[in-house]
């Protein structure tokens, strides 16, 4: 039990940092708990997290909302898109091995540090393309937001990122925020709080995919596990038969035919003669 103790203050810290810029912090749970967690699977590491993102996402929504920075209306929209992502993702973590699954995560972390580092930050603007979503609000602060963007490209690209984060535990807030302020034109602290309500909805839909597929609750048996129990028997297999039920049916225990032994009378009569004699 006090082995566990540590992630109540490391999930505080987590759920802090992941609120104020807009992710849950799945980016950094996931490389944690693949440290210190050397043998658990990827499906167990990704539903752990996903589980954590979603509680936090949601509280972080919950505060974003009393502030008035969350726009429901593209929050819906990209919402709905990482549905399909997120299931798809979070079936097939199962299917890929442990060492894979490290490599994919850090060469995503890599390739998200080097894309924020590189590219600046926009300010909010206007699409003047086609497939246009405009888009006002006024926070609790007075200020009024005007952007809009295409939102062709926020469904397809809420798709990918949906996927991708259900399928590696992340949670996706890290991607979509960067993602909503660079591409799609939102306001810094619109596009955090959007994030979140995105988040909750998608790290949601994971989460029940690995509860119900029995990873979240620990009752998906190891691959490990399950050739051990083919191996000594288990269900579908026929059970082993006892040694000595072997040893009857070997080949050289059955009389040949043609090779079997006089007849007692026949034996009977040849004794007689010997006597004879």
């Amino acid at each position: 039990m006090l082995e566990w103790l540590w992630l109540v203050p490391a999930g505080l810290l987590i759920g802090l940092y992941g609120t104020i810029i807009g992710a849950g912090g799945g980016f950094i749970l996931v490389p944690l708990l693949l440290l210190i967690y050397p043998q658990e699977s990827p499906d167990t590491i990704a539903s752990v997290s996903l589980a954590v993102v979603f509680f936090n996402a949601l509280s972080g929504t919950l505060a974003y909302a009393r502030l008035k920075r969350v726009d429901y209306g593209s929050g819906v929209l990209l919402s709905v898109a990482t549905i399909p992502g997120a299931i798809l993702g979070a079936l097939t973590t199962g299917r890929i091995a442990r060492r894979p699954f490290d490599f994919m995560v850090g060469v995503l972390l890599v390739g998200i540090s080097a894309f924020l580092m590189m590219k600046p930050v926009n300010e909010a603007g206007e699409y003047q393309g086609r497939f246009r979503f405009a888009r006002r609000m006024v926070d609790r602060a007075g200020t009024v937001h005007v952007w809009s963007y295409n939102f062709v490209l926020a469904l397809i690209l809420s798709v990918f990122i949906g996927f991708l984060s259900s399928l590696l535990g992340i949670g996706g807030g890290f991607i979509h925020v960067p993602v909503m302020i660079n591409l799609l034109n939102f306001p810094v602290h619109v596009a955090a709080a959007t994030s979140h309500f995105t988040l909750t909805v998608m790290s949601f839909v994971g989460s029940t995919v690995h509860l119900v597929t029995g990873t979240l609750r620990g009752h998906r048996p190891s691959r490990r596990a399950a050739g051990h129990r083919r191996h000594r028997g288990g269900p579908g297999r026929r059970p082993a038969r006892p040694a000595h039920a072997r040893r009857l049916d070997h080949p050289r225990s059955r009389p040949r035919p043609g090779l079997r032994g006089p007849p007692p009378h026949h034996q009977s009569a040849i004794a007689g003669d010997r006597t004879g004699l």
